[in-house]
């Protein structure tokens, strides 16, 4: 029984007191373990370790014993068996996620393995390969002292996802396998010990995805499925992740898709998607994430169906959101905003291939709420798609995304990133789509229908599409096709048939 949490400390990482997280040991018939805080909850208050991990035994009503205390808060388990398991916690705000080697029987001491920033992905050592037990449970798959870890092989030079092997006495790692790919992309599913054989994914731009047999003995692949492209109208479709710099020197990528029309020296109009996401530290936010031999899948979200009309596409554009040390990302959450979408334009501009008057942004939920604001705080483009996003962050006063300030400890924050703050200064067209039953907390329709009624009564150009009985995503085969419809008349009018500037 757990009363009404009324009392919760405030934070991202605050929890309530007493057991939570409760589950089963997935490598014993019948014995709980769950977390419980030794900090009161309160992530403002100092402590050597914030949580303790018990387990209890059936029939329940004895004393549960404390098998392992985290430095942060309690992220998950794998289990192995008495003498080995896995723990892992994390902390919000510094990014942090630690991994715990230690003996549930307490006949060892508790190790960490592993003690990094989440965002780093290219010091990511991957997730440790399991098995199913007897009881149809995940546990850690172990040959001897070894355990198994599946990387996407982030790096600088491209991805190459690999296969390690951690020695769980000495704790050192060596590779087992590394995908040499530079023209397919292979995603590593599983890893079987016994037979010493990879489960794989192959794919490339032109190629959709099938699975595959590794043999790591003899290094021979066994197709197991045979699924032709059904998008072959765009499978020649030229694709490439671009780099490009931040007037701050921060690196920046994007997955370019060229007009399947495309001729050398002319110029087309663009379109422009992306999320923002924040960093606490610019060596994560310039990391390269991207892989440019994904399969071209198209999906309801997507722009890429646009090459087909004449459109250069950047999907997937950088928009990181930095705040190092004590500054908050959301404390330059504008600029750093515009800076991402300048950089961007900049980059295509000087290759010859846009013109940067006929520019089009659109975003989803966050990426809404983006649009939004670059177009209230910048002249960089010629209208906006803004598909279930937020405007008003006075109506989200206890945090939003990635800001754990709630309204009063930070007004100026949320009265300076709210859109609708700022409508009078809305002058480029911006077409708001949103599901008539979005329940997602942050994005009720609310949202876009009094943003809408504000830029309506400023004068601005905008138009409101509400999608009847849609979530914050849409589903119905209606509900996609005249999205895709509003946002092509809304392109044409008011992007690709604007004045094009003279060729340069």
């Amino acid at each position: 029984d757990v009363p009404l949490i009324e009392d919760l400390p405030q934070g991202f990482m605050a929890v309530r007191t007493g057991p939570r997280d409760v589950q089963w040991r997935n490598d014993k018939p019948n014995t709980i373990v769950y977390a419980e805080a030794l900090d009161g909850g309160d992530p403002e208050v100092e402590v050597t370790h914030r949580d303790k991990l018990m387990q209890l035994e059936a029939p329940f009503n004895g004393e549960a014993e404390q098998i392992l205390k985290t430095e942060d808060r309690f992220y998950r388990f794998i289990w192995n068996d008495d003498s080995v398991a896995i723990a892992m916690d994390y902390w919000w705000n510094t990014r942090n996620i630690k991994t715990y080697l230690f003996s549930p029987d307490q006949s060892q001491s508790a190790q960490i393995i592993s003690n990094r920033s989440y965002q780093d992905k290219y010091s990511d050592p991957g997730n440790f390969v399991t098995r199913k037990n007897g009881y149809f449970k995940d546990v850690l798959a172990v040959e001897g002292n070894n355990a198994f870890l599946l990387g996407d092989g982030f790096t600088p030079e491209g991805q190459f996802p690999f296969l390690d092997k951690l020695d769980l006495e000495t704790l050192e790692t060596s590779r087992v396998y590394k995908s040499a790919y530079t023209d397919k992309f292979e995603d590593l599913r599983d890893f079987n010990i016994k037979n010493d054989r990879l489960l794989v994914r192959i794919e490339s731009k032109r190629d959709y995805p099938n699975y595959y047999f590794r043999n790591l003995k003899n290094n021979t692949l066994t197709q197991l499925t045979h699924f032709e492209n059904p998008f072959e109208s765009i499978q020649n479709v030229k694709k490439e992740v671009i780099t490009y710099k931040r007037n701050d020197g921060l690196d920046l990528t994007g997955t370019l898709y060229l007009p399947t029309n495309y001729e050398q020296g002319k110029r087309y109009p663009m379109i422009l998607w992306a999320y923002p996401e924040e960093f606490k530290d610019k060596s994560s936010a310039g990391q390269n994430t991207q892989n440019p031999n994904r399969f071209i899948y198209p999906w309801y979200g997507s722009p890429i169906y646009w090459v087909t009309k004449g459109y250069v596409v950047l999907d997937d554009a950088s928009f990181p959101i930095v705040g190092e040390g004590d500054e908050e990302p959301n404390d330059t959450f504008r600029p750093q905003l515009v800076a991402n979408a300048k950089a961007a334009i900049d980059a295509l501009d000087q290759k010859g291939i846009i013109d940067p008057a006929r520019v089009a942004v659109g975003g989803h939920s966050y990426g809404a709420f983006m649009v939004a604001n670059l177009l209230s705080h910048s002249d960089l483009f010629a209208a906006g798609i803004a598909r279930s996003g937020a405007y008003n962050r006075t109506l989200t006063p206890f945090g939003f995304q990635s800001e754990e300030r709630h309204y009063w400890d930070a007004p100026e924050v949320y009265y300076t990133m709210s859109p609708f703050m700022h409508a009078e200064k809305m002058k480029t067209p911006l077409l708001l789509i949103h599901g008539e039953a979005d329940n997602n907390s942050g994005t009720y329709p609310m949202q876009s229908e009094r943003y809408f009624n504000a830029l309506k009564g400023l004068g601005a150009v905008t138009r409101l599409v509400m999608l009847p009985k849609e979530s914050h995503g849409y589903r119905a085969k209606e509900s996609v096709l005249h999205t895709l419809w509003e946002q092509d008349q809304w392109l044409e009018k008011y992007v690709k048939n604007k004045g094009a500037t003279q060729s340069k």
